[in-house]
């Protein structure tokens, strides 16, 4: 059985730092790669602090999510990478923001982690695609 795999992408979210999309679509769900907090406008990191840039990686998988056909409601899965671990609560905070329904995506979350481009948050997610 041959499954078929998708690339999602969009100029509205910060172009792959590697070999790897920004998404992919397969089985009924899109995966959505790491984002860090960078402004896909101008190439760098929105803030100093770990909420802004937690926001920023937010809005980044929502215009995916849209290139994708579904939305930030059709998260089933999220991690949250970040580089210091007294991060947790602000860019909870920040994250709490979007997920307002009351069945919450199920989510990882851990620091002390290195992050490219010296990015304090990193977050990726797995949506579900409506059939």
């Amino acid at each position: 059985m041959s499954t078929a795999i998708q690339e999602v992408a969009t100029a509205f979210a910060p172009a792959a730092l590697g070999a790897y999309s920004q998404a992919v679509k397969a089985n009924g769900f899109v995966f959505v790669s790491g984002q860090l907090g960078i402004d896909p406008e101008t190439g760098e990191l929105a803030g100093e602090s770990a909420a802004e840039q937690a926001t920023q990686a937010l809005k980044n998988i929502k215009n995916i999510l849209d290139a994708a056909g579904c939305g930030m409601d059709s998260i089933v899965r999220a991690t949250i990478y970040l580089k210091d671990v007294e991060d947790f609560a602000a860019v909870n905070e920040e994250y709490a923001k979007v997920f307002l329904a009351s069945v919450k995506p199920a989510r990882v979350a851990f620091g002390n982690n290195m992050i490219p481009k010296g990015a304090l948050v990193e977050i990726d997610a797995i949506a579900a695609v409506a059939e």
